[in-house]
Order: C-alpha cells, then sequence, then structure tokens
C-alpha cells in the first residue's frame, strides 16, 4: 500500500517502510541510449513508472549541487515543522546570505509554507537559512539532512549547507538527486506542488512584508507537461538542472549537472528523448 503523506502528522516513512526507487538498467543494457548533444559533465534520466534509466552520463559521481540542495532543505523543514502553517522567526544571519534570495528581514515572522515558496521559485538562500535556523538549532538541521539522505538510501551525498552555496564536502551525485526528486515527488506532494509553482503572491501581514516570488525554472513555461523541480547554479557546479514532466501516465526525472548555459536545453534533451521511448515495468527485474 502506497505511504500517504501528512503534514500535520509530520511523519514520514520509516527506514524499513519507504520506497528506495532502485532504477533498473535493463533498458539501457538492451537498447543502448543515443548520441543525445548533452552538455552537462553529469546526467540522469530515468522513468518513475517503469524504474528503468534511460540516459546517464557519470551519475554516481559526487558533486557540487548548488541549489538542488533545496530539496533535501524542503523535506527536513517539513519534517521538523509539522505543519507549513507554523510560523519562523527570520534571524539576521539569514538574511545576511548571498546571492539568490526571498527578500527576507532579520526578525519578519513567516510561515514555512511561504518560506518553501521562496526557497523552491526564488531559489532563496535567506529562505533556506531561515529554515534551518527557525525551526531547530543549525547545526541539528545539517546533521538531520544528512541523517535523512542516509535513511532514504542515498549513497553519493553529503551536506554542509542547507542553501547549496559551495562548501568543501558539500555534494550530490546525479543518481542521488533523482532519486531524491522521486522521493519528494511520491512523500511530500505538498512540497511538489510548491515547485512547480509559476508565480505566486504573498500578501503582507502584520509580521511581515509582501512577497511575489518568481520561479527560476523556465521549462515550466516553455515544456508541455513540466511539473518542476529546481535549478542551481554556483562557481564549483556550474549550471544545474532537475526537470520533472509528466505526459498522460508517463512521469520522468532528469538531472543535469554542470553544464552552465545549457541545463535547461540538457533537461529538454533528455526529457523528448525520454518520452519518445516507452519502457515498461516488464523490462528486466526491478527492485522495490
Amino acid at each position: 500500500m502506497p505511504f500517504v503523506f501528512n503534514l500535520k502528522s509530520a511523519s514520514a516513512p520509516t527506514a524499513r517502510s519507504f520506497d528506495h526507487f532502485d532504477f533498473s538498467t535493463y533498458w539501457l543494457a538492451t537498447h543502448g541510449q543515443p548520441n543525445i548533444a548533452i552538455h552537462g559533465q553529469a546526467a540522469y534520466l530515468v522513468d518513475l513508472d517503469a524504474r528503468q534509466v534511460l540516459w546517464e552520463r557519470d551519475a554516481e559521481s559526487s558533486r557540487a549541487p548548488a541549489s538542488l540542495t533545496k530539496l533535501m532543505t524542503a523535506m527536513v523543514a517539513a519534517d521538523d515543522a509539522g505543519s507549513l502553517d507554523r510560523t519562523v522567526e527570520v534571524a539576521k544571519e539569514a538574511t545576511q546570505i548571498v546571492p539568490s534570495v526571498m527578500g527576507l528581514t532579520p526578525g519578519e515572522r513567516v510561515t514555512v509554507r511561504d518560506l518553501l515558496y521562496g526557497l523552491f521559485l526564488d531559489s532563496g538562500n535567506d529562505a533556506a537559512e531561515a529554515l534551518a535556523t527557525g525551526l531547530v538549532p543549525r547545526d541539528r538541521f545539517i546533521r538531520q539532512m544528512n541523517q535523512k539522505a542516509k535513511s532514504i538510501g542515498l549513497t553519493a551525498s553529503h551536506f554542509v549547507t542547507p542553501s547549496g552555496l559551495d562548501a568543501p564536502g558539500h555534494a550530490m551525485s546525479a543518481h542521488d538527486l533523482a532519486h531524491t526528486a522521486a522521493y519528494l515527488d511520491t512523500y511530500y506532494p505538498d512540497l511538489a506542488a510548491i515547485a512547480g509553482t509559476r508565480d505566486v503572491a504573498i500578501p503582507a501581514t502584520p509580521t511581515h512584508k509582501a512577497f511575489n516570488p518568481h520561479n527560476l525554472n523556465r521549462l515550466l513555461w516553455t515544456y508541455p507537461g513540466a511539473t518542476g523541480l529546481k535549478t542551481g547554479l554556483t562557481d564549483s557546479a556550474g549550471g544545474c538542472m532537475l526537470a520533472t514532466a509528466t505526459r498522460g501516465d508517463r512521469h520522468l526525472i532528469a538531472v543535469v549537472l554542470n553544464a552552465t548555459l545549457h541545463s535547461t536545453d540538457d533537461a529538454t534533451a533528455l526529457l523528448n528523448y525520454g518520452f519518445s521511448v516507452n519502457p515498461s515495468r516488464g523490462f528486466g527485474p526491478l527492485a522495490a
């Protein structure tokens, strides 16, 4: 029976019951992969329904993931908050991080939900730090990110910051990012819905000013069926894209790492290929 996520109970599945999202390489072994002009140093395309890898390049190497990190930040924040309507007081330290900000001011009280809009749409590093410091102590939050990574089966990920800004030892693999996206989409549908929002108007309240987050993911406007999920860019990571798309009963996840100026085009090319073929769960042994 699939796990039903309830934010109010804040009970993500236990390590014994969650889906490990093991993707089979049987399709690749039997069909190979076309020579798609992908610029990214690492790339990974999976069919979430068939649990098949459709295209890959250096998918297991740990690399700087830039703001794709924020998927883990969002899930840990949701776990800690218990409800997305819980409010967080913005610490001064959270507002001193640049670039890519939601525009928070020290002392504002903002709901976790609204901070998540700033996190996913604006890629707000201030929102990431506000979540990491406003619910539990920051060092504990970072430990929770690493604990959650281990508990859901990530093998090439380590977190040092909640924002994804470059830091020694902070890394994820393309494989782990696809796994994380599948996990978030399945067990945290409220977060996936936020990540797939193009624009949102957050009105001012007595505790904070108005915000107008705008999604940096261009695929949400240009790619038919695009549903999310996150963009990223730092000096070490280069341009990154984690793209999800749905057409009919097909659900695809494409990861592109270190493809500066080409990450959106690379993701588009991968998704186009993914939708041009149609593997089924009948291809080879599939782990649950």
